[in-house]
């Protein structure tokens, strides 16, 4: 009968421990496998990724051009809705809530919900960004979704474009009209021949 005392790994899953540095007759040969002397033969002795003896590294030899994203990129705290399980039914989950119970922490551009597993109850859930299996799952909870940067929609933008177009109308052609006047002053009268 298989006891918790008696449980043993898979035979030839698991290989006997390389024992260096004892001697010819290991099986490892003088120097264990590391050759003779030199930084790399040393206890320690490695050498970081790039590195080239202290000549200019390739890296730094090529030149940079072009746009990085890497500056703007934002990160945002990853939380799974079986996560959100230990708040009890009605309860308003915010980064505050979140940073208490330990589920976020660090520093991060916001938090985004992620539809990891199953919501037993209705929260209300305020975040930056919601995924759309997290959204369905919430609202079918009965919760509902609070997000915190809420970006003006199509219809008030294009209303607000509107405004902005017919208030700069009138100066763009009073502009044009200045011009055109400035033009015909600064421009010389041609001379017609006189009629015999």
């Amino acid at each position: 009968m298989m006891r918790l005392h008696n449980l043993r790994p898979r035979h030839g899953s698991r290989h006997r421990v390389k024992r260096l540095g004892c001697g010819e007759s290991s099986g490892h040969g003088k120097t264990s496998g590391k050759g003779h002397k030199g930084q790399k033969a040393r206890s320690g002795g490695s050498i970081r990724l790039g590195f080239e003896g202290g000549q200019m590294p390739l890296i730094r030899r090529l030149p940079k051009r072009g746009f990085n994203n890497a500056a703007f990129h934002k990160q945002y705290a990853i939380v799974n809705l079986e996560d959100l399980n230990a708040f009890k039914a009605g309860t308003v989950v915010n980064e505050q809530l979140l940073r208490e119970s330990n589920l976020v922490r660090g520093h991060f551009a916001g938090i985004k919900i992620l539809g990891g597993g199953e919501l037993k109850h209705g929260l209300t859930v305020e975040a930056d960004k919601v995924s759309a299996s997290a959204r369905g799952k919430i609202e079918k909870a009965g919760g509902s979704i609070a997000l915190r940067d809420e970006r003006t929609s199509p219809a008030t933008a294009s209303h607000d474009d509107g405004e902005l177009a017919s208030q700069k109308a009138p100066a763009a052609a009073k502009r044009r009209s200045t011009a055109k006047a400035a033009a015909r002053a600064k421009s010389p009268k041609k001379k017609t021949p006189r009629e015999s």
